[in-house]
C-alpha cells in the first residue's frame, strides 16, 4: 500500500467511524506494522465557521490498509491550532 492509498483509507475510516466531516490529512508516516495517518475533522459546526470545533485523529492501519485502531489526539477551535 502506498502513502497516498493509506491516506485515502485513513480518511475514509475516520469518516465512517466518527460520522464527522473530514477536512484532510495532516500527517502520514510508515510504521513497522503499516501506516499512521493524521486526519483533521469538524467535530462541531458553529456560526460563524471560524469558530468551528475541530478534532485531530490518528488512524493506525496495517500493511494492507485494515484498521488496527484510532484515537482522537486533540480538540481545538478553528484558527487556534498550535498557537491557541
Amino acid at each position: 500500500m502506498t502513502a497516498a492509498e493509506a491516506a485515502r483509507t485513513g480518511l475514509q475510516q475516520i469518516a465512517g467511524l466518527t460520522g464527522k466531516e473530514p477536512l484532510g490529512i495532516t500527517s502520514i508516516q510508515p510504521t513497522d506494522d503499516g501506516w499512521l495517518v493524521g486526519v483533521e475533522v469538524v467535530e462541531d459546526h458553529r456560526v460563524p465557521s471560524s469558530i468551528d470545533l475541530l478534532g485531530l485523529y490518528e488512524v493506525e492501519l496495517d500493511l494492507t490498509g485494515s484498521l488496527l485502531g484510532y484515537r482522537r489526539t486533540r480538540r481545538y477551535q478553528r484558527g487556534k491550532g498550535d498557537g491557541g
